[in-house]
């Protein structure tokens, strides 16, 4: 069995035709009385107009461009640490979860060499070990908990049993990759527009993987480079060296990872995600916008919160499309505020990210991982004896990996690399009512990542204390359509088989 690097790919999918001449004429059209066609831009223009708009930091005309990139033999750490790591991009990425992962693929640094190589690529192999025996323990479990769901026994459909074999290798692989390191390759489609990809290109060093960090956005920037050469040679600013890199400059003390954990998960005491701030007056202030918006000062608190938060009263709570920034109504929701400390596996908060309108402080790694191990147990796992033994041996021969490759000199962010998906990761995360409502609501579904579910009841239940009367009609999607329009599920053929709308919050979630 041996580990497949084949390198990263990137190749430019879509592209402006000459985006750099769409940004010149972009922001001619601002002193123009018509819109400028980028067919009219003079060469004159490109050389004047492109870089006083960008030093003088007009950079919204750069961002009328956008790339689609297909990418691939990048690996879950530089997806995590860099290219989701912020708000602005748009992904399709290939699950882990229902994707399995049958070879041995994942990022071999370049700069490894010697015994370093070796103790790496033993790591990476003895993880893949580990996930196959996993997913085959795991798989009787998750037969017999969804045949109980779904009440097999007193169903005569062939075909429906063969879902439920399907289904029960899905649940057992989604488990199974908290073995798999964060190494491991992954493939997508990436779209940013042009001026994410200038501050992608200034900012990749300052990640926690900086080496594969820049040679893919290299890659990125070449392909553009390919197509329209002026995007970045007429303006920008060069990637930033590791040593100019904020981060790098501030020292980390002998054993400083060891209490930031150490405090961190006292601070948590037994939740996922503790609420640590809000705004104390939301209610108040959410009734006072609405009225602002509608001009309705008569309006009575309790009437304006209905109207943004009941869905018998707001047909948007009711769409499929998340359609609340659109809506005057329900950005009165903006004003209430909530941050939580959250902790969470590397895999599930690579899917926590995604919900980019609630963003939290990611952690350098590098700095924060103790060397002991540390790392989120799935609860199917910690439910089989067996299952837990082997988990437990992955976790321990990938730490001691680590741990070997940081005394054989190895940098900090490669020896990273073969830690698993399970590794803990700690950080404070933010948002509004108005996102966070469109994360609970997707995330309290029982289809979602099975820690992202629990940390996201956890912070319901936590709003609810403080302000009852805006969590009061939140939940999943078929909680929130429940006795005023059909489908109550909107998973279709993916329903859970619960009944959650009778008796939400008060449910059992059991795979």
């Amino acid at each position: 069995m041996a580990v497949i690097d084949g390198g990263p790919q990137v190749r430019l999918r879509n592209w402006f035709e000459h985006p750099y001449d769409d940004a010149i004429s972009a922001a001619r059209t601002c002193y123009s009385s018509r819109v400028i066609d980028p067919s009219e831009i003079t060469e004159r223009q490109r050389a004047r107009i492109g870089p006083l708009t960008f030093e003088g930091g007009h950079h919204t005309v750069y961002q009328h461009a956008t790339f689609e990139f297909a990418l691939s033999g990048v690996s879950r750490q530089l997806v995590w640490s860099l290219l989701h790591g912020f708000p602005f991009y748009n992904t399709e990425q290939q699950s882990q979860r229902y994707v399995k992962l049958d070879e041995v693929r994942a990022h071999v640094p370049p700069a490894l060499g010697g015994e370093a190589r070796r103790v790496y690529l033993g790591a990476i192999e003895t993880a893949w070990q580990g996930y196959r025996e996993l997913a085959e323990r795991l798989l009787p479990r998750t037969r017999a908990i969804l045949s109980d769901l779904w009440r097999l026994p007193q169903r005569a459909s062939r075909s429906f049993g063969q879902g439920i074999e399907r289904e029960a290798e899905k649940k057992a692989i989604e488990t199974a990759r908290y073995a798999i390191p964060i190494a491991c390759h992954t493939a997508m489609v990436y779209t940013v527009s042009g001026i994410v990809l200038h501050r992608l290109r200034r900012m990749a060093a300052a990640c926690d993987c900086p080496d594969e960090a820049l040679a893919v956005v290299g890659r990125m920037v070449a392909e553009v480079e390919r197509i329209d050469p002026d995007f970045f040679r007429r303006v920008g600013e060069p990637p930033l060296a590791r040593e100019e890199v904020l981060e790098r400059r501030v020292p980390a003390p002998p054993g400083s990872a060891e209490r930031f954990a150490r405090d961190f998960d006292a601070s948590l005491g037994e939740r996922r995600s503790r609420l640590v701030d809000y705004s104390p007056r939301a209610p108040r202030v959410v009734a006072d916008a609405v009225r602002s918006v509608l001009g309705r000062p008569d309006l009575p608190d309790g009437e304006a919160l209905a109207l943004v938060l009941d869905p018998a009263r707001n047909p948007y709570r009711l769409d499929t499309l998340n359609v609340s920034t659109h809506s005057p109504l329900m950005r009165a929701l903006q004003h209430a505020h909530y941050t939580f400390r959250k902790k969470l596996s590397h895999t599930a908060d690579s899917q926590d990210q995604r919900h980019r309108m609630v963003p939290g402080s990611r952690p350098l790694l590098s700095r924060t991982v103790p060397r002991e191990v540390d790392v989120v147990e799935p609860a199917l796992i910690a439910e089989d004896r067996a299952a837990r033994a082997v988990f437990r041996e992955i976790s321990e021969a990938l730490f001691a990996a680590r741990s070997r490759l940081l005394e054989l000199g190895s940098p900090p962010e490669l020896a990273l690399y073969v830690l698993p998906n399970a590794v803990a990761v700690r950080f404070e995360e933010s948002g509004s009512l108005l996102h966070l409502l469109h994360k609970w609501t997707m995330r309290t579904c029982m289809n979602a990542q099975r820690e992202i579910f629990e940390a996201s009841m956890e912070e319901l239940a936590q709003v609810a204390e403080v302000h009852p009367e805006l969590a009061r009609h939140v939940g999943p999607p078929c909680a929130v359509r429940s006795g005023l329009v059909r489908p109550r599920c909107t998973e279709g053929s993916h329903f859970c088989g619960i009944p959650v709308w009778r008796s939400f919050p008060e449910v059992e979630r059991r795979i």
